[in-house]
């Protein structure tokens, strides 16, 4: 079963970022991840993003 992504916050940590998602069900999961973890995400996302506007820019 698919939960959805209701909330997340980044928060720094002594020596990482805690990633903090809660889904729709209201559990909340906690994850350590570097700064290039989190540049990784944010790239993966900007590229997803992009391919969905040029999509979306190839339809109209």
């Amino acid at each position: 079963m698919t939960k959805s992504l209701v909330r997340f916050t980044i928060e720094p940590s002594s020596d990482a970022y805690l990633l903090l998602i809660e889904d729709d069900a209201g559990e909340t999961v906690e994850l350590a991840a570097t700064l290039e973890q989190l540049d990784l995400i944010g790239e993966a996302i900007d590229q997803l993003l992009e391919q969905d506007d040029a999509e979306t820019s190839d339809s109209e």
